[in-house]
């Protein structure tokens, strides 16, 4: 298998931002880390990781309602997304990726492997962005 450079999942939320990463070959999605947005600045923190990583490339899950249509979830997560594209040192590919049953999965996952969500609430926003990460390779042509 050819080695490619990874991808970086973004569960984007108010108050913790979930990143998930692909494997050296790109196949699987691995939860990376959980940042506290009070804590750390969130742009800095993903350009540190996007460059110690060699990203090549950014899904960011957007909460897209029920009947499909976007709403002022989906309008923040576009906005930050803008924030996050004019902070990068060099310009890198932003996808997005419907998330509307993500955090659900995730969290019904979670509870399967024996963990309770609501006790880690940051690694279930890292296993929601595997998630994202994960539909996404899902509908990546075969190599």
């Amino acid at each position: 298998m050819e080695e490619q450079h990874p991808a970086l999942g973004i569960d984007h939320g108010e108050a913790r931002i979930g990143l998930a990463i692909t494997d050296t070959i790109g196949i699987l999605a691995h939860p990376l880390e959980t940042i506290h947005v009070q804590k750390t600045p969130p742009l800095e923190r993903i350009n540190a990781l996007i460059s110690q990583r060699l990203v090549k490339q950014i899904i960011i899950g957007l909460p897209y309602r029920m009947d499909g249509s976007e709403g002022t979830a989906a309008e923040k997560i576009r906005a930050f997304a803008e924030e996050l594209e004019k902070s990068l040192v060099s310009p890198l590919p932003i996808i997005f990726i419907d998330e509307r049953l993500t955090t659900v999965s995730a969290a019904e996952k979670l509870h399967a492997a024996g963990k309770n969500a609501k006790k880690q609430k940051g690694l279930i926003d890292q296993a929601a962005a595997v998630e994202i990460l994960s539909d996404w390779l899902n509908q990546q042509p075969p190599v």
